[in-house]
């Protein structure tokens, strides 16, 4: 049977790019581009000169890797039935009605062309390692929604974000810039992509129920409540850890510490992840999104001064 579109109460239909803007999930776009932008500290605090058009074309290309998943899951969900009216996260434009499955794919498409095309840019500077990494984040990008077992439907979910938006994400573009696989900036990807797949867990924690409910058994669901908020508070403070331990020994600058700023807002998202629930748990996803943010900014800049 076809799924019928849900219709919330006030919910209006935004027009031209704004209805792609919304599908695209901008709020979760820091978490694509905050890994580039550490890569890219971590080759110029190691001596190499910056290529800044080298740059841009690899956060726009994890950008469009982002927008794509995000707009194949939207449509995806939809038609597998998962998005239902009880719903208490932010509304899909399919689920919405602002856009038929069809379109919504299309503009999936079209980001994962965008990506190709950026990524063979970037294959041309980085050789044979950048094509096996691009062509393997975009497969994953199509898995995480697609194929008759679909990530985002199992407990792996958290790991794809960890590896693919945070170890891969972070070392292929300090490896890009510098030419050298760098140990530190594969630490600081286990680091940020902890944080990453932070934001998931929340996601599937408040959706576990009709996560369940539609036959998808992710982490979130499999773990239980207790084991999903300890889960979280692992993920969230565990990569303090990191640059701590590689300032004391001597691996990063100093200002490698000024990602110890965002500590406080991690402490008191997993205070708050103790007892929160349904709509609740919006807010606490969208502050661990900007933790992660501002973990991996705080630590890219505090490197670079």
């Amino acid at each position: 049977m076809k799924p019928e579109p849900l219709h919330r109460l006030g919910a209006t239909r935004p027009s031209g790019w704004r209805l792609w803007w919304t599908a695209a999930r901008p709020r979760t776009l820091t978490i694509a581009a905050t890994p580039v932008l550490l890569g890219c500290a971590l080759a110029r605090t190691g001596g190499t000169q910056l290529d800044w058009l080298l740059a841009l074309a690899t956060l726009a290309c994890a950008l469009a890797i982002q927008a794509g998943t995000n707009l194949h899951n939207d449509a995806a969900d939809f038609v597998r039935g998962n998005d239902r009216a009880e719903r208490i996260g932010p509304l899909r434009v399919t689920a919405a009605g602002w856009a038929r499955p069809e379109q919504v794919r299309r503009a999936a498409l079209a980001a994962y062309s965008l990506a190709l095309a950026l990524g063979l840019l970037l294959v041309f500077s980085g050789g044979w390692p950048i094509l096996v990494l691009g062509l393997a984040s975009l497969a994953a990008g199509w898995a995480y929604s697609g194929g008759p077992k679909p990530i985002s439907h199992s407990a792996l979910g958290e790991l794809f974000v960890l590896l693919f938006f945070g170890v891969a994400a972070v070392a292929g573009s300090h490896y890009l810039q510098s030419g050298q696989v760098s140990p530190i900036a594969l630490l600081a990807g286990i680091a940020l992509g902890a944080m990453g797949a932070a934001v998931l867990l929340v996601n599937n924690f408040r959706d576990r129920d009709e996560d369940s409910a539609a036959g998808r058994r992710t982490l979130a669901a499999r773990l239980g409540p207790g084991g999903a908020r300890r889960a979280y508070a692992a993920l969230m403070l565990l990569p303090f850890l990191v640059p701590l331990l590689l300032a004391a020994a001597g691996a990063l600058p100093p200002g490698g510490l000024a990602a110890l700023l965002a500590l406080p807002l991690a402490v008191q998202l997993t205070i708050r992840m103790r007892n929160a629930d349904g709509i609740a748990l919006n807010s606490v996803l969208a502050r661990t999104a900007l933790t992660q943010f501002l973990f991996g900014l705080s630590l890219a800049v505090g490197i670079s001064l």
